[in-house]
């Protein structure tokens, strides 16, 4: 085995997840994505597919029902299906990631004999409610306050761009209890549950986006997740591996784009030449393979470091900082390469170009990955130092 094959596909499991996924990708995820993305829509029966595929627990133990997998797994998946339709991986993200994998670690045996089959499954799709109107990434900012009632718990405040809203079934929601931030389960029929219309966006239009509405909404006392106050901890942890996949799907866009190019330039012909005969061409086609090698590299090295068990944010913050805006560049690349071509609907660049500007905003803007890095770098430093 290469060096490059160990970092991108560590183990023989690996390679086979990426070939079943891959081969799915083709066969079944890309002849409708074009048609999902123009509705604006999920594909509900193709996302549950995913559960038969074993892929909405890859990172859950076998012992419970999952695949038993790593952060290299997930970030496998995100980078095949992305190479096709970023909109239907970021639903696979805000369910298998936001959800599956958050919950699994911050959730007691109890809550799991109730959600963790019917999730795995992909009978319920879930999804996670962080952002509100007035908060983004400045979270400690967020206004959604739950308080303690006899056997329940009342929430009341509103969240905003959340993935699966449409679809959803269960949510991690988080609130303020006292002042602190606290996870809880929110199911859509529970009292005061409610969603707004779908909110129409520019890219990942095969996965949908609405608000969270909470209105005096009643939850069994059951559903909170953890100690009041400790939602902090489980939101950090999860953000981590969230951005790794985030990255893993600007890669999976950037591949895809490279190739189309490739194609694209040698079969087009120009002044009785294939496009790949000039200099300007070229310098897209190199650069944009090579942006997009650099950041599939970065991607699969921190994937290494990832586990539940050990905090990894400067390189996950690192690995979407870089990979983020490559997906858009080389997709832009793409684009330049086929002309008049690329920008229209009859090749899925116009998709992927489109898709690839939210992996700069979600997870966490490009600046909020900066300030982290400088702040971990800087403590790091001080430490050595000190």
């Amino acid at each position: 085995m290469s060096s490059a094959d160990e970092l991108f596909n560590p183990t023989e499991e690996h390679r086979m997840l990426r070939q079943t996924v891959a081969e799915f990708a083709r066969r079944e995820v890309e002849p409708q994505a074009a048609e999902y993305d123009e509705k604006g829509e999920l594909n509900v029966p193709l996302f549950r597919r995913l559960g038969e595929l074993g892929l909405l627990g890859i990172t859950v133990p076998i012992d419970d029902g999952g695949a038993g997998l790593d952060a290299a797994a997930a970030v496998i998946v995100h980078h095949e299906l992305s190479k096709v339709d970023p909109g239907f991986c970021l639903a696979y993200l805000a369910h298998a990631m936001l959800f599956v994998n958050n919950f699994y670690h911050c959730s007691n045996a109890e809550q799991r004999e109730r959600y963790l089959d019917k999730v795995i499954e992909g009978e319920w799709i879930g999804g996670m409610g962080m952002t509100e109107p007035g908060a983004g990434t400045d979270v400690m900012a967020m206004s959604t306050v739950a308080v303690r009632d006899g056997e329940h718990w009342v929430l009341n405040g509103t969240k905003t761009y959340i993935t699966n809203g449409c679809e959803g079934y269960c949510f991690l929601v988080y609130a303020k209890v006292e002042g602190r931030i606290t996870a809880f389960l929110v199911d859509r029929d529970c009292p005061g549950f409610s969603t707004s219309n779908h909110i129409d966006k520019l890219g990942m239009r095969g996965s949908t986006m609405s608000e969270l509405i909470f209105e005096d909404c009643r939850i069994p006392a059951t559903n909170l997740l953890g100690e009041p106050g400790g939602g902090l901890t489980h939101m950090m942890r999860n953000l981590e591996i969230e951005r790794l996949t985030l990255a893993a799907m600007s890669v999976g866009i950037a591949d895809r784009c490279v190739e189309i190019m490739v194609d694209y330039a040698d079969q087009r012909k120009a002044f009785g030449e294939s496009l790949n005969r000039f200099g300007q061409i070229q310098r897209y086609l190199s650069e944009g393979y090579a942006m997009a090698e650099a950041a599939k590299c970065l991607v699969y090295n921190v994937a290494r470091d990832v586990t539940p068990d050990t905090r990894a944010r400067v390189g996950c913050d690192a690995a979407k900082l870089f990979a983020a805006p490559v997906g858009k560049q080389v997709a832009d690349y793409a684009m330049q390469v086929m002309g008049g071509a690329g920008y229209c609907k009859e090749y899925p660049v116009e998709r992927l170009w489109r898709d690839a500007k939210l992996l700069e905003i979600g997870g966490g803007t490009i600046e909020a990955h900066q300030k982290n890095i400088t702040k971990d770098l800087t403590k790091a430093w001080k430490a050595r130092q000190g």
